[in-house]
């Protein structure tokens, strides 16, 4: 057997057992970074969406509102309504935060994050938007968005992680989601009409402050 195939077989950094601790250092640097923001909101919406569209302005006030509030805004870095919400909250003066992701496709951290971690790993990262936001906002977008809403509302159904507010911001593009889940999903017995409140549908960044506000005087 060749040198370099004796010393790729007994390189064991290659394989899973060795990325177990590249796994736990992305966990460990999450923890320790985000730790130290306090109250914080994890903004989801389309990179795709262009500057000076509506929803890329209402991802923009909606960031400037909860900023102004006292939050930290959580994005996933990326351009279109993640960019915009890292930039109301800059332009808030609050705390601008993005959790970058290592993907084919490159994705660069906009210019408006003022704090950058980068991840390898998808499940590492959704962990850290999910532990250190008090509120998601979810606006339109595609699988990406689609998947992070999922996955909050399935949490908080299977009782995985508490209760905590999910907000679907602009109806104009979230009620055929919803008419599709009350006449088909709920009218199939898969979810309860109780499990249809997980959720909260609104119009404007008025409303995402109210929102969250009124659930935590309540809790």
């Amino acid at each position: 057997m060749r040198k370099n195939q004796l010393l790729k077989r007994d390189d064991f950094t290659s394989e899973d057992p060795w990325r177990v601790f590249r796994i736990m250092s992305e966990f460990v640097e999450g923890f320790e970074v985000l730790s130290q923001i306090g109250e914080a909101v994890s903004i989801f919406g389309s990179s795709r969406t262009r500057p000076n569209t509506k929803h890329y302005k209402l991802a923009e006030e909606v960031a400037f509102s909860l900023a102004r509030e006292g939050f930290a805004v959580i994005t996933g870095s990326g351009p279109g309504l993640m960019e915009a919400a890292n930039k109301g909250a800059r332009r808030a003066k609050g705390k601008s935060i993005g959790l970058n992701i290592q993907i084919p496709s490159e994705q660069k951290p906009n210019k408006y994050v003022d704090l950058l971690l980068d991840f390898r790993y998808f499940f590492v990262r959704k962990v850290m938007f999910v532990k250190y936001a008090k509120a998601f906002v979810i606006l339109p977008g595609g699988y990406g968005t689609l998947d992070e809403f999922t996955e909050a509302i399935n949490l908080i159904q299977t009782e995985r992680i508490s209760r905590f507010p999910v907000i679907l911001l602009g109806r104009e593009y979230w009620q055929g989601l919803i008419d599709w889940l009350q006449s088909t999903v709920l009218k199939n017995g898969n979810i309860t009409k109780e499990e249809l409140n997980i959720f909260t549908l609104v119009d404007s960044p008025r409303e995402v402050v109210q929102v969250i506000k009124r659930f935590y005087e309540k809790a």
